[in-house]
């Protein structure tokens, strides 16, 4: 049966806004819109514990103050908040999933950012030992994500484009 993104009877909805993660055990649906931007889930399978996050830029660079909005700093917290919702250690059994990235800017410093995105993000995940087992990056448009904690899939949505589930 295909996931769609409108809650059933049991399941609720969480917003992922920019810059930010959510961690929920199923059953629940979490959602985000992203363009440049680089949506990563992660899951557990067998404790169907899920987390998204919705990262900006590929570096902090050393802030502190917003740490959903980097790549170096959203990763480790999602992971770390996970790893408190299960009351133990989740890394070796999470994959990830990755999405976005898209050029959604002409000219610019900002035509790379979505490149720069992936790649930080790419690379961090491959430091902590999470495999990245689906990706969905680049384009010139923008995508909606609704991802089951219940399954693992996550559902796309791209504006007057397909739809797929990955």
């Amino acid at each position: 049966m295909p996931l769609t993104d409108k809650p059933g009877a049991s399941e609720e909805m969480i917003s992922v806004l920019i810059g930010r993660w959510a961690v929920a055990s199923a059953p629940k649906l979490m959602r985000t819109l992203l363009g440049s931007c680089v949506g990563v889930v992660l899951y557990d399978r067998l404790g169907k514990i899920g987390g998204m996050a919705h990262i900006v830029l590929p570096s902090s660079r050393g802030s502190t103050d917003q740490p959903g909005k980097y790549a170096d700093t959203a990763i480790p917290g999602l992971i770390e908040e996970m790893e408190r919702t299960a009351g133990r250690k989740l890394r070796t059994r999470l994959s990830a999933k990755i999405f976005g990235g898209a050029s959604m800017f002409q000219g610019g410093a900002s035509i790379d950012i979505g490149r720069s995105n992936q790649t930080a993000v790419e690379q961090i995940l491959a430091d902590l030992g999470v495999a990245v087992i689906a990706r969905d990056m680049g384009g010139e448009t923008g995508r909606r994500l609704t991802f089951s904690t219940v399954t693992g899939i996550v559902a796309v949505r791209i504006p007057g484009g397909a739809d797929y589930e990955l």
